[in-house]
Protein backbone atom coordinates (compact mmCIF):
# COMPACT_ATOMS: atom_id res chain seq x y z
CA UNK A 1 0.00 0.00 0.00
CA UNK A 2 2.74 2.71 1.02
CA UNK A 3 4.69 1.58 -2.18
CA UNK A 4 1.49 2.24 -4.10
CA UNK A 5 0.70 5.52 -2.27
CA UNK A 6 4.15 6.53 -3.50
CA UNK A 7 4.06 5.82 -7.07
CA UNK A 8 1.09 7.93 -7.34
CA UNK A 9 2.09 11.13 -5.61
CA UNK A 10 5.29 10.40 -7.86
CA UNK A 11 2.96 10.03 -10.79
CA UNK A 12 0.68 13.35 -9.94
CA UNK A 13 4.27 15.27 -9.15
CA UNK A 14 5.52 14.06 -13.09
CA UNK A 15 2.36 15.22 -13.97
CA UNK A 16 2.13 18.64 -12.48
CA UNK A 17 5.69 19.26 -13.42
CA UNK A 18 5.14 18.34 -17.71
CA UNK A 19 1.78 20.74 -17.57
CA UNK A 20 4.46 23.45 -15.68
CA UNK A 21 6.95 22.82 -18.56
CA UNK A 22 3.83 22.63 -21.70
CA UNK A 23 3.56 26.13 -20.20
CA UNK A 24 6.36 27.36 -20.43
CA UNK A 25 6.56 26.49 -23.73
CA UNK A 26 3.04 26.82 -25.56
CA UNK A 27 0.78 28.88 -24.25
CA UNK A 28 -1.32 31.01 -26.62
CA UNK A 29 -3.85 33.57 -25.07
CA UNK A 30 -7.64 33.33 -25.59
CA UNK A 31 -9.33 36.00 -27.87
CA UNK A 32 -10.32 38.28 -24.99
CA UNK A 33 -8.29 39.06 -21.77
CA UNK A 34 -5.12 36.75 -21.24
CA UNK A 35 -1.98 36.35 -20.24
CA UNK A 36 0.64 34.51 -22.38
CA UNK A 37 4.18 33.43 -22.71
CA UNK A 38 5.38 30.60 -24.99
CA UNK A 39 3.58 29.96 -29.05
CA UNK A 40 0.48 32.70 -29.55
CA UNK A 41 -1.38 32.86 -32.75
CA UNK A 42 -5.50 33.44 -34.02
CA UNK A 43 -6.77 36.91 -32.97
CA UNK A 44 -6.65 38.86 -29.90
CA UNK A 45 -9.82 40.64 -29.58
CA UNK A 46 -10.54 44.63 -30.04
CA UNK A 47 -9.19 46.37 -26.56
CA UNK A 48 -8.36 43.10 -24.92
CA UNK A 49 -5.55 43.19 -22.64
CA UNK A 50 -2.70 40.52 -22.73
CA UNK A 51 0.22 40.29 -20.35
CA UNK A 52 2.94 38.74 -21.66
CA UNK A 53 4.81 36.92 -19.12
CA UNK A 54 8.10 35.68 -20.70
CA UNK A 55 8.82 35.36 -24.59
CA UNK A 56 6.41 35.19 -27.05
CA UNK A 57 6.91 33.49 -30.34
CA UNK A 58 4.22 33.40 -33.36
CA UNK A 59 5.30 29.60 -35.08
CA UNK A 60 6.02 29.76 -38.73
CA UNK A 61 3.30 29.36 -40.57
CA UNK A 62 1.05 31.09 -38.58
CA UNK A 63 -0.21 34.38 -38.01
CA UNK A 64 -1.42 36.77 -34.80
CA UNK A 65 -3.60 39.21 -35.61
CA UNK A 66 -4.31 42.11 -32.83
CA UNK A 67 -7.10 44.22 -32.85
CA UNK A 68 -7.39 47.54 -32.28
CA UNK A 69 -7.30 49.10 -28.72
CA UNK A 70 -5.33 46.20 -27.82
CA UNK A 71 -2.74 46.36 -24.92
CA UNK A 72 -0.01 44.21 -24.85
CA UNK A 73 1.42 44.55 -21.24
CA UNK A 74 4.87 43.62 -21.27
CA UNK A 75 6.38 41.97 -17.92
CA UNK A 76 9.05 44.49 -16.73
CA UNK A 77 10.70 42.33 -14.34
CA UNK A 78 11.19 38.84 -17.34
CA UNK A 79 11.62 41.73 -19.79
CA UNK A 80 10.18 39.53 -22.74
CA UNK A 81 11.00 39.17 -26.53
CA UNK A 82 8.54 38.96 -29.77
CA UNK A 83 9.43 35.95 -31.94
CA UNK A 84 8.25 36.16 -34.85
CA UNK A 85 8.65 33.25 -37.21
CA UNK A 86 5.37 34.03 -38.84
CA UNK A 87 3.18 36.90 -40.01
CA UNK A 88 2.37 39.59 -37.44
CA UNK A 89 -0.93 41.85 -38.15
CA UNK A 90 -1.27 44.65 -35.33
CA UNK A 91 -4.04 46.82 -36.62
CA UNK A 92 -5.18 49.26 -34.42
CA UNK A 93 -6.83 53.01 -35.42
CA UNK A 94 -6.09 56.54 -34.81
CA UNK A 95 -8.39 56.68 -31.92
CA UNK A 96 -7.79 53.36 -30.62
CA UNK A 97 -3.67 52.42 -31.18
CA UNK A 98 -2.89 48.85 -30.70
CA UNK A 99 0.34 49.60 -27.73
CA UNK A 100 2.93 47.62 -26.65
CA UNK A 101 4.24 48.65 -23.17
CA UNK A 102 4.49 48.09 -19.79
CA UNK A 103 2.60 48.96 -16.37
CA UNK A 104 1.37 52.60 -15.30
CA UNK A 105 4.55 52.41 -12.41
CA UNK A 106 7.61 51.76 -14.40
CA UNK A 107 6.42 54.70 -17.34
CA UNK A 108 8.60 57.36 -15.60
CA UNK A 109 11.34 59.63 -16.04
CA UNK A 110 13.64 57.27 -14.71
CA UNK A 111 12.69 54.76 -17.46
CA UNK A 112 12.73 57.40 -20.34
CA UNK A 113 15.16 55.07 -22.61
CA UNK A 114 13.10 51.71 -21.80
CA UNK A 115 14.90 48.83 -21.26
CA UNK A 116 11.96 47.05 -19.87
CA UNK A 117 11.36 44.60 -22.39
CA UNK A 118 12.76 43.24 -26.01
CA UNK A 119 11.46 44.35 -29.02
CA UNK A 120 9.60 42.49 -32.08
CA UNK A 121 12.23 40.43 -34.08
CA UNK A 122 11.00 38.94 -36.87
CA UNK A 123 13.03 36.04 -38.58
CA UNK A 124 13.63 35.28 -41.77
CA UNK A 125 10.30 32.91 -42.19
CA UNK A 126 8.78 35.93 -41.38
CA UNK A 127 6.67 36.44 -44.88
CA UNK A 128 4.11 39.88 -44.06
CA UNK A 129 4.75 42.02 -40.90
CA UNK A 130 2.36 45.27 -40.23
CA UNK A 131 2.36 47.53 -37.60
CA UNK A 132 -0.76 50.25 -38.23
CA UNK A 133 -1.62 53.00 -35.50
CA UNK A 134 0.48 51.05 -33.30
CA UNK A 135 2.90 52.21 -30.15
CA UNK A 136 5.86 50.68 -29.32
CA UNK A 137 7.65 52.11 -25.87
CA UNK A 138 9.92 51.23 -23.26
CA UNK A 139 11.64 48.04 -24.98
CA UNK A 140 15.06 47.96 -26.47
CA UNK A 141 16.67 45.21 -23.22
CA UNK A 142 20.30 44.41 -23.57
CA UNK A 143 20.47 40.43 -24.53
CA UNK A 144 22.74 37.87 -22.57
CA UNK A 145 23.10 33.83 -23.39
CA UNK A 146 19.69 33.48 -21.75
CA UNK A 147 17.89 35.40 -24.56
CA UNK A 148 15.85 33.65 -26.81
CA UNK A 149 16.86 35.51 -29.49
CA UNK A 150 20.63 34.65 -29.21
CA UNK A 151 19.73 31.07 -28.85
CA UNK A 152 17.88 31.26 -31.91
CA UNK A 153 20.27 33.17 -33.52
CA UNK A 154 18.12 35.83 -34.31
CA UNK A 155 19.15 39.61 -35.11
CA UNK A 156 23.20 39.99 -34.04
CA UNK A 157 22.77 36.82 -32.10
CA UNK A 158 25.08 37.49 -29.50
CA UNK A 159 24.81 38.39 -25.88
CA UNK A 160 25.07 42.35 -24.71
CA UNK A 161 23.61 43.95 -28.00
CA UNK A 162 20.54 46.32 -27.48
CA UNK A 163 17.59 44.62 -28.97
CA UNK A 164 15.97 47.70 -31.60
CA UNK A 165 12.22 48.18 -31.20
CA UNK A 166 11.85 46.06 -34.70
CA UNK A 167 13.85 44.02 -36.70
CA UNK A 168 13.03 42.37 -39.83
CA UNK A 169 14.67 40.20 -41.60
CA UNK A 170 13.45 38.30 -44.61
CA UNK A 171 14.57 40.29 -48.12
CA UNK A 172 11.49 38.68 -49.83
CA UNK A 173 8.80 39.51 -47.04
CA UNK A 174 6.57 42.31 -46.76
CA UNK A 175 6.85 44.81 -43.80
CA UNK A 176 4.44 48.10 -43.20
CA UNK A 177 4.75 50.30 -40.37
CA UNK A 178 2.45 53.14 -41.02
CA UNK A 179 0.86 55.73 -38.64
CA UNK A 180 2.89 54.47 -35.37
CA UNK A 181 4.97 55.82 -32.82
CA UNK A 182 8.16 54.35 -31.48
CA UNK A 183 9.45 56.07 -28.50
CA UNK A 184 11.36 55.19 -25.17
CA UNK A 185 14.17 52.85 -26.41
CA UNK A 186 17.79 52.25 -25.96
CA UNK A 187 18.80 52.15 -28.90
CA UNK A 188 17.50 51.51 -32.75
CA UNK A 189 13.89 52.17 -33.29
CA UNK A 190 14.40 49.94 -36.56
CA UNK A 191 16.95 47.46 -37.97
CA UNK A 192 15.28 46.35 -41.12
CA UNK A 193 17.65 43.68 -43.22
CA UNK A 194 15.46 43.85 -46.76
CA UNK A 195 12.29 43.77 -47.32
CA UNK A 196 9.39 45.13 -49.90
CA UNK A 197 8.81 48.04 -47.24
CA UNK A 198 6.50 51.48 -46.53
CA UNK A 199 7.43 53.53 -43.40
CA UNK A 200 5.24 56.33 -43.72
CA UNK A 201 3.24 58.82 -40.80
CA UNK A 202 5.16 57.56 -37.93
CA UNK A 203 6.71 59.32 -35.33
CA UNK A 204 9.72 58.42 -33.57
CA UNK A 205 11.12 60.54 -30.29
CA UNK A 206 13.01 59.73 -26.69
CA UNK A 207 15.32 57.21 -28.35
CA UNK A 208 19.12 56.13 -28.02
CA UNK A 209 21.40 56.58 -24.77
CA UNK A 210 24.46 56.52 -26.09
CA UNK A 211 23.86 55.42 -30.14
CA UNK A 212 21.03 54.25 -32.17
CA UNK A 213 18.95 55.33 -35.12
CA UNK A 214 15.16 56.00 -35.58
CA UNK A 215 15.23 54.17 -38.90
CA UNK A 216 17.97 51.98 -39.58
CA UNK A 217 17.91 49.64 -43.72
CA UNK A 218 20.41 47.82 -44.61
CA UNK A 219 20.86 45.64 -48.13
CA UNK A 220 17.66 43.93 -49.10
CA UNK A 221 15.68 46.66 -48.52
CA UNK A 222 13.52 48.37 -51.55
CA UNK A 223 11.60 51.26 -49.11
CA UNK A 224 9.32 54.21 -49.40
CA UNK A 225 10.00 56.21 -46.21
CA UNK A 226 7.77 59.14 -46.48
CA UNK A 227 5.88 62.09 -43.40
CA UNK A 228 7.58 60.49 -40.78
CA UNK A 229 8.11 62.97 -37.86
CA UNK A 230 11.81 62.37 -35.98
CA UNK A 231 12.89 63.95 -32.86
CA UNK A 232 16.03 64.07 -31.19
CA UNK A 233 17.18 60.67 -32.05
CA UNK A 234 21.02 59.97 -30.69
CA UNK A 235 22.14 59.39 -33.80
CA UNK A 236 20.32 59.68 -37.61
CA UNK A 237 16.55 59.54 -38.63
CA UNK A 238 17.68 57.62 -41.56
CA UNK A 239 20.77 55.04 -41.81
CA UNK A 240 20.56 53.98 -45.10
CA UNK A 241 23.36 51.49 -46.04
CA UNK A 242 23.97 48.43 -48.31
CA UNK A 243 25.90 46.74 -46.17
CA UNK A 244 25.46 42.61 -45.67
CA UNK A 245 25.30 41.92 -48.99
CA UNK A 246 22.01 40.44 -49.58
CA UNK A 247 20.42 41.43 -52.78
CA UNK A 248 18.59 43.02 -53.69
CA UNK A 249 20.91 46.16 -53.90
CA UNK A 250 19.34 48.78 -51.19
CA UNK A 251 17.59 51.47 -52.58
CA UNK A 252 15.39 54.07 -50.68
CA UNK A 253 13.07 56.89 -51.74
CA UNK A 254 12.69 59.11 -48.78
CA UNK A 255 10.50 62.21 -48.84
CA UNK A 256 8.77 64.62 -46.95
CA UNK A 257 9.93 64.29 -43.61
CA UNK A 258 10.65 66.10 -40.94
CA UNK A 259 13.89 65.66 -38.85
CA UNK A 260 14.66 68.17 -35.90
CA UNK A 261 17.56 67.87 -33.41
CA UNK A 262 18.33 64.40 -34.22
CA UNK A 263 22.15 63.40 -34.35
CA UNK A 264 23.37 66.31 -31.41
CA UNK A 265 23.75 63.24 -28.24
CA UNK A 266 25.74 61.50 -30.36
CA UNK A 267 29.30 61.56 -28.87
CA UNK A 268 31.01 61.16 -32.04
CA UNK A 269 30.51 62.79 -35.48
CA UNK A 270 29.05 59.48 -37.35
CA UNK A 271 25.93 61.02 -38.38
CA UNK A 272 23.27 62.92 -36.91
CA UNK A 273 20.18 63.08 -39.57
CA UNK A 274 20.28 60.87 -42.92
CA UNK A 275 24.11 58.71 -43.18
CA UNK A 276 24.62 57.10 -46.80
CA UNK A 277 27.14 54.41 -47.14
CA UNK A 278 28.04 51.58 -48.36
CA UNK A 279 27.01 51.96 -51.98
CA UNK A 280 23.04 52.20 -51.03
CA UNK A 281 21.16 53.75 -53.19
CA UNK A 282 19.18 57.04 -51.85
CA UNK A 283 16.28 59.46 -53.37
CA UNK A 284 16.03 62.32 -50.84
CA UNK A 285 13.27 64.68 -51.66
CA UNK A 286 11.42 67.39 -49.88
CA UNK A 287 12.71 66.58 -46.33
CA UNK A 288 13.01 69.17 -44.06
CA UNK A 289 15.84 69.69 -41.46
CA UNK A 290 15.30 71.75 -38.49
CA UNK A 291 18.19 72.33 -35.64
CA UNK A 292 19.72 69.05 -37.02
CA UNK A 293 23.53 67.61 -36.98
CA UNK A 294 25.02 67.78 -40.63
CA UNK A 295 21.90 67.04 -42.75
CA UNK A 296 22.94 64.59 -45.55
CA UNK A 297 26.10 63.33 -44.88
CA UNK A 298 28.24 60.38 -46.33
CA UNK A 299 30.70 57.89 -45.37
CA UNK A 300 34.16 59.06 -47.24
CA UNK A 301 35.34 55.49 -47.20
CA UNK A 302 32.10 53.69 -48.39
CA UNK A 303 30.88 55.98 -50.32
CA UNK A 304 26.27 55.70 -52.04
CA UNK A 305 25.73 54.72 -55.15
CA UNK A 306 26.65 57.16 -58.07
CA UNK A 307 22.98 57.35 -59.07
CA UNK A 308 21.88 58.40 -55.58
CA UNK A 309 19.89 61.91 -55.88
CA UNK A 310 18.74 64.53 -53.56
CA UNK A 311 17.05 68.04 -54.19
CA UNK A 312 13.82 70.07 -53.31
CA UNK A 313 15.53 69.74 -49.27
CA UNK A 314 14.78 72.66 -46.60
CA UNK A 315 17.72 72.97 -43.79
CA UNK A 316 16.89 75.86 -40.98
CA UNK A 317 19.47 76.43 -37.97
CA UNK A 318 18.51 78.74 -34.74
CA UNK A 319 22.36 79.62 -34.71
CA UNK A 320 25.69 79.61 -36.80
CA UNK A 321 26.76 76.28 -35.21
CA UNK A 322 23.99 74.44 -36.50
CA UNK A 323 24.15 76.29 -39.89
CA UNK A 324 27.88 76.11 -40.15
CA UNK A 325 27.82 72.14 -39.89
CA UNK A 326 25.05 71.73 -42.70
CA UNK A 327 26.81 73.31 -45.14
CA UNK A 328 28.74 71.88 -48.63
CA UNK A 329 32.57 71.34 -48.72
CA UNK A 330 31.87 70.25 -44.68
CA UNK A 331 31.96 67.30 -42.39
CA UNK A 332 31.41 65.03 -45.60
CA UNK A 333 27.96 66.80 -46.26
CA UNK A 334 26.60 65.33 -49.65
CA UNK A 335 26.05 68.16 -52.12
CA UNK A 336 22.25 69.15 -52.76
CA UNK A 337 20.30 69.63 -55.96
CA UNK A 338 19.82 73.80 -57.07
CA UNK A 339 16.01 73.49 -55.54
CA UNK A 340 17.69 72.81 -52.04
CA UNK A 341 16.54 75.80 -49.45
CA UNK A 342 20.06 75.83 -47.40
CA UNK A 343 20.74 79.43 -45.54
CA UNK A 344 24.38 80.70 -44.69
CA UNK A 345 23.11 82.60 -41.70
CA UNK A 346 21.02 81.88 -38.27
CA UNK A 347 17.80 82.26 -38.64
CA UNK A 348 17.49 81.83 -42.21
CA UNK A 349 14.57 79.89 -43.71
CA UNK A 350 12.57 79.68 -40.65
CA UNK A 351 9.84 76.84 -41.49
CA UNK A 352 7.44 78.49 -39.29
CA UNK A 353 6.09 75.69 -36.99
CA UNK A 354 2.56 76.13 -35.80
CA UNK A 355 3.95 75.24 -32.46
CA UNK A 356 7.37 74.53 -31.66
CA UNK A 357 10.17 76.40 -29.96
CA UNK A 358 12.77 76.58 -32.32
CA UNK A 359 15.70 77.63 -29.23
CA UNK A 360 14.63 74.52 -27.78
CA UNK A 361 18.13 72.87 -26.35
CA UNK A 362 19.15 70.25 -29.23
CA UNK A 363 20.59 67.49 -26.62
CA UNK A 364 17.41 67.14 -24.87
CA UNK A 365 15.28 63.90 -25.56
CA UNK A 366 12.35 64.81 -23.95
CA UNK A 367 9.42 65.51 -26.38
CA UNK A 368 6.46 67.21 -25.83
CA UNK A 369 3.22 66.25 -27.31
CA UNK A 370 1.57 69.36 -27.58
CA UNK A 371 4.31 70.85 -30.13
CA UNK A 372 2.58 71.00 -33.34
CA UNK A 373 4.94 70.86 -36.77
CA UNK A 374 2.54 71.10 -39.20
CA UNK A 375 3.06 74.59 -41.05
CA UNK A 376 1.39 78.33 -40.48
CA UNK A 377 -0.15 79.59 -43.83
CA UNK A 378 2.73 81.81 -44.52
CA UNK A 379 5.33 79.26 -44.10
CA UNK A 380 8.23 80.09 -47.00
CA UNK A 381 8.46 76.29 -46.70
CA UNK A 382 5.27 75.82 -48.63
CA UNK A 383 5.17 74.62 -52.22
CA UNK A 384 8.85 74.25 -52.42
CA UNK A 385 8.49 70.85 -52.86
CA UNK A 386 8.18 68.14 -55.56
CA UNK A 387 6.15 65.64 -56.82
CA UNK A 388 8.23 64.68 -59.69
CA UNK A 389 9.33 61.44 -58.75
CA UNK A 390 8.17 58.00 -58.75
CA UNK A 391 7.90 55.91 -55.79
CA UNK A 392 8.05 51.79 -55.73
CA UNK A 393 4.47 51.03 -53.87
CA UNK A 394 2.16 53.59 -55.71
CA UNK A 395 0.02 50.92 -56.63
CA UNK A 396 0.82 49.21 -53.17
CA UNK A 397 1.55 46.50 -51.23
CA UNK A 398 -1.24 43.68 -51.19
CA UNK A 399 -1.10 41.14 -47.83
CA UNK A 400 -2.28 38.14 -47.56
CA UNK A 401 -4.92 39.19 -45.20
CA UNK A 402 -6.26 40.89 -48.13
CA UNK A 403 -5.42 44.73 -46.97
CA UNK A 404 -3.47 46.69 -49.19
CA UNK A 405 -0.91 49.28 -48.43
CA UNK A 406 -0.10 52.61 -50.39
CA UNK A 407 2.57 54.62 -50.04
CA UNK A 408 1.49 58.37 -49.47
CA UNK A 409 1.43 60.77 -52.78
CA UNK A 410 4.56 63.13 -52.27
CA UNK A 411 3.60 66.90 -51.11
CA UNK A 412 4.52 70.32 -52.93
CA UNK A 413 5.55 71.29 -49.19
CA UNK A 414 8.66 70.75 -47.51
CA UNK A 415 8.23 68.19 -44.45
CA UNK A 416 5.87 65.71 -43.02
CA UNK A 417 3.15 68.41 -41.91
CA UNK A 418 1.25 71.17 -44.43
CA UNK A 419 -0.96 73.55 -43.56
CA UNK A 420 -3.31 72.33 -40.45
CA UNK A 421 -7.13 71.79 -42.03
Amino acid sequence: MKFKQLLTAATIVLMVFSGCQKANIDVDTSPQNGSAMGEVSGVWAKNSVHEIKGDIIIPEGKSLTIEEGVTVLMDATAKPEVVVKGNLYSLGTAGNPVKFTVSDAYRTPDNKFGKLWGGILAAPTCAELVLDNTILEYGGNTTSDASTSVKMGLYKATAGENLPALWFSNVNGKLVVTNSIIRNFQEDCTYIEGGKIIFANNVFYTTGVTGGEAMNFKSGCIADVGFNLVYSCNTNALKLSNSGDRNPQAYIIAYNNTMVNTGWRRPTAKGGSVWLEATVRADLYNNLFANTRFGIKRDPKKVEDARSKNDYNWYYGFDQTTVNQFQVGKNDVVTGGTHDVRGTTAGDNDPKFINYPLNNAVTSPDFNTTWDFHLQGNSPALGKGTTGFTRFYKTGIVMSNGITYTSPEPATYMGAYGTKL
